[in-house]
């Protein structure tokens, strides 16, 4: 197929950092636009510092974590305490269909880029600010990153054991999740100014975009005053329910029977032994009262067998069940390769390593990672010359006074 992509020829201005924002504007540069990431070197970005770097070193363009969130951009460095550094980023506004930012409010307006500036250079400019509360608000001053607003959100209270402290879910939650807002609104964005020629600003608040993961809970305390907790890896409605352990060092497999025509045919399963006819267990609501030791009855069954064969004969007849996978099953994962999830991208410095795709296909376009994350200013020169026009002489100048640091 011939590579056609569906963003070529858009210019995106990307002043984010780790995941959620780098996440957008790596799909935009998959799809086809040319992101500048704008660094420095006084300030690395967070996941330039972030483990795992290759052969365990730690190196500032050698971080598997940034690698991920940052394939298909270039980058600059720009010490924006500098005035000439301000003046290169506005040539760039004039450059760019959208900007990013993920500071905390009034950094931009300090730097004389906020969307009321940044219109004046362009005025059909699209600009992007995500924060953790918004910008407006009490609290819209509040810094962190997604562990914090996980927990405000609800998160670390559900996620844990009854009898245990909150644990929260994988590391920056809110992060993973709330881009799909983000990217889907400057997508819109887009259209709108595709039909009218005008521009607009986005004001995400990733505690309000997290919040939309837990509506049923929401809901529930709403309408019937319920408090949703930690209750492990049992279910409200679907009993059993759980991870259990399997044959295999750290091996487990995630069963979940949600009515009684799929506990009959789980019994079947299992070779229905003769604690499944136990009235302890005829119904969903006995279930539910016995779950404890239900679930010690299902693992003494499922510690004696392999994981994926429980999660195939399971699946065959019609129960939930999946294997717990860890980083080596899922590269050598069938349906992941046969969708060619995984592509080896070559980095100047860390050499080939693999990178997922976009989670979905474009019949008509190409939509995988161009090339490899940026190291730090690597892309200096080109966007100085090539895009802004300077000379050799210019750019000198600006190293010697750090404004490219």
């Amino acid at each position: 197929m011939e590579e056609n992509r569906p963003l070529d020829g858009l210019n995106v201005l990307d002043f984010t950092s780790t995941v959620l924002g780098p996440t957008v504007t790596r799909y935009l540069g998959d799809h086809g636009a040319t992101v500048i990431r704008v660094e420095s070197m006084v300030h690395p970005e967070t996941l330039r510092l972030a483990t795992p770097f290759v052969d365990g070193v730690p190196d500032i363009n050698k971080s598997g974590y940034f690698a991920v969130y940052n394939a298909s951009k270039l980058s600059i460095t720009l010490n924006m305490q500098k005035t000439k550094a301000r003046a290169i980023a506005g040539k760039l506004v004039k450059w760019a269909d959208i900007i990013i930012e993920s500071f905390v409010p009034g950094v931009m307006d300090k730097w004389g880029l906020s969307y009321k500036d940044v219109r004046k250079i362009k005025p059909n400019i699209i600009m992007a600010s995500t924060c953790l509360q918004g910008q407006s608000g009490p609290y819209s001053s509040h810094r962190g990153y997604g562990q914090m607003v996980s927990a405000m959100a609800g998160w670390f209270e559900l996620t844990g054991w009854p009898d245990g402290e909150p644990v929260g879910p994988y590391s920056a939650y809110t992060d993973w999740i709330d881009w799909n807002y983000l990217l889907i609104s400057i997508l819109a964005a887009l259209d709108y100014r595709s039909r009218t020629g005008k521009g607009q600003y986005i004001d995400q608040s990733q505690y309000e975009s997290g919040l939309n993961f837990l509506v049923p809970a929401l809901l529930d305390y709403d309408v019937n005053k319920r408090v949703a907790t930690r209750i492990g890896n049992k279910d409200p409605y679907a009993v059993p329910h759980g991870a259990y352990r399997c044959l295999g060092e750290d091996r487990w497999c995630v069963i979940a029977v949600s009515n009684n025509d799929e506990w009959v045919s789980f019994c079947k399963v299992i070779g229905d032994p003769k604690w499944s006819k136990d009235q302890r267990f005829a119904t969903i609501k006995a279930r539910k009262e016995n779950e404890d030791e239900l679930n010690r009855l299902v693992e003494e069954w499922t510690v004696k067998r392999d994981a994926k064969v429980i999660m195939k004969e399971m699946q065959e007849v019609g129960v939930a069940a999946a294997v717990v996978q860890n980083a080596e099953d899922l590269f050598k994962d069938p349906q992941l390769k046969h969708r060619n999830h995984f592509v080896v991208l070559d980095h100047r410095e860390m050499g080939p390593h693999k990178i997922g795709t976009a989670v979905f296909k474009l019949s008509k376009c190409t939509n995988t990672p161009r090339f490899a994350a940026p190291g730090l200013g690597e892309h200096n020169e080109y966007v100085l010359k090539e895009i802004l026009g300077m000379s050799d002489d210019d750019i000198a100048d600006l190293v010697v006074e750090g404004v490219l640091e």
